[in-house]
């Protein structure tokens, strides 16, 4: 049988190689992958370049709204009028200055319409004055809407510039990763699913061994089990769990990621709930209480010989996590936070390569932002990841972000990542990807296997 092609993936770690020599710019063309000439729309997308902006100071960020089919690739004829609404403190205008022809206006929403021209449809949001969360929607008939929260922080939030090369450089990841979140095979398993390769019954995580993968990502959550948990009652994702997970990726001989939520549910950036098990803690305690359990974590993988090779000190936090201690807004106690999972992770044993992670593939700006004021705040790590969500579309915002990020990276020693989702193959950035990570290999299984659970390829 052939090898598992990596041809459907749905969420690609790219990791350029910071620390190497430079590769060529040139990229080949892949706007195919994520573009057709026509097409019926099935969704409109929403992009927006920045989702962090201060209040009261008139930043800016671009929008840019176009449709897309059944499989996500933008439609460039399309043709669709369509409504867009702010419900906070901002204004809009279209990209070439105009005002957009307004339907209704209230103190806590306005609606304005707009149709897409050969595609695509462009506008300039303006924050306004009100520090807060805001959502942006665009929505037309007989199709799904898309949209985006905001985040306005407070005027007077302070911006810092780091120093120059403040961090050793970071050692490189090692052999090319070609890895896969299985955080769903024991709940799939539970339900009864099982995997074959050519018609054989095999153990999931072998199965993807033995087709060339050789690593594997595991998120935790503190307390799944809580009533409003991931898993209320069962904890999934949770400590036992994830210490007989490690021992199953261990025991196949694969190398481990370890995703820390710091929450009980799902963290993301529009959520970050705090665990229940810390509500009422001041940031100073939260701090500790974060280190402890990380470290505790790390500890107890350590004792049965399935310490990770690779740990990400929060997920999708370009917003902050552990909210709202650790919200953005609050930059020096996300710094605080943050700088507690690292230590926790360094005390653990010292060869961890620590994984800071953010959602903002194809926003550079913010990316940047991100990194100058944790970075300038004594936030050292080895690997900042940037996912972009957006299907096959991302493709081209990465080609774009990523030498501007990978220049910030390299001038501070660490490895920067590019993460994206994509159902039309691998992206390396610029040629320069050293790994890949397949979200939900065992979860989304028509994208990795052939009906009734055998492999593809």
């Amino acid at each position: 049988m052939k090898k598992l092609q990596l041809i459907a993936l749905l969420m690609v770690f790219v990791i350029p190689a910071c620390n190497s020599r430079r590769q060529a710019d040139a990229s080949p063309d892949f706007s195919s992958f994520f573009r057709v000439a026509t097409g019926k729309p099935v969704t409109l997308v929403l992009a927006c370049y920045k989702t962090s902006m201060r209040a009261g100071h008139s930043e800016t960020t671009r929008l840019r709204v176009s449709a897309a089919d059944s499989i996500d690739r933008e439609i460039m004829d399309a043709a669709i009028p369509f409504r867009i609404s702010v419900n906070g403190d901002a204004g809009l205008r279209n990209s070439g200055g105009s005002s957009p022809v307004l339907i209704s206006s209230s103190d806590t929403l306005t609606v304005w319409e707009s149709v897409l021209t050969n595609g695509i449809c462009e506008f300039i949001l303006t924050a306004g004055n009100t520090p807060g969360k805001f959502k942006v929607e665009v929505s037309a008939d007989g199709i799904w809407p898309a949209s985006h929260e905001i985040h306005l922080l407070p005027a007077g939030f302070q911006l810092l510039q780091p120093a120059a090369l403040p961090l050793p450089p970071s050692p490189h990841v090692y052999p090319k990763m070609i890895g896969a979140d299985i955080s769903f095979l024991p709940q799939l398993e539970d339900e009864g699913m099982k995997f074959y390769d050519d018609g054989i019954e095999k153990d999931a995580v072998e199965l993807l061994k033995n087709h060339g993968f050789n690593y594997i990502r595991l998120r935790i959550f503190v307390s799944p089990e809580h009533t409003k948990g991931y898993s209320p009652g069962k904890g999934y994702c949770g400590f036992e769990q994830t210490l007989a997970m490690a021992k199953r990726v261990k025991d196949a001989g694969l190398n481990l990621l370890l995703n820390f939520h710091y929450s009980d549910y799902w963290a993301d950036p529009q959520q970050q709930y705090k665990p229940a098990v810390w509500e009422g803690q001041d940031t100073e305690t939260l701090a500790a209480s974060l280190k402890d359990y990380t470290r505790s974590v790390l500890l107890s993988l350590k004792d049965q010989g399935t310490l990770p090779q690779m740990v990400q000190v929060g997920n999708e936090i370009n917003h902050g996590m552990v909210w709202p201690d650790g919200h953005i807004s609050n930059p020096d106690n996300l710094a605080k936070l943050l700088k507690a999972g690292v230590e926790a992770c360094r005390e653990a044993d010292s060869s961890i390569q620590v994984m800071m992670h953010l959602a903002l593939g194809g926003q550079t700006e913010e990316a940047v932002f991100w990194f100058d004021n944790m970075i300038a705040r004594g936030v050292e790590f080895d690997l900042l990841s940037s996912l972009a969500r957006h299907s096959g579309r991302s493709a081209a915002h990465h080609e774009r972000a990523g030498p501007t990020l990978r220049q910030r990276c390299e001038r501070s020693g660490i490895q920067c990542f590019q993460k994206g989702n994509t159902r039309h193959g691998i992206r390396f950035a610029r040629r320069q990807g050293t790994g890949s990570l397949h979200m939900g290999a065992t979860q989304y299984v028509e994208k990795t296997f052939r009906r009734p659970g055998q492999c593809t390829g």
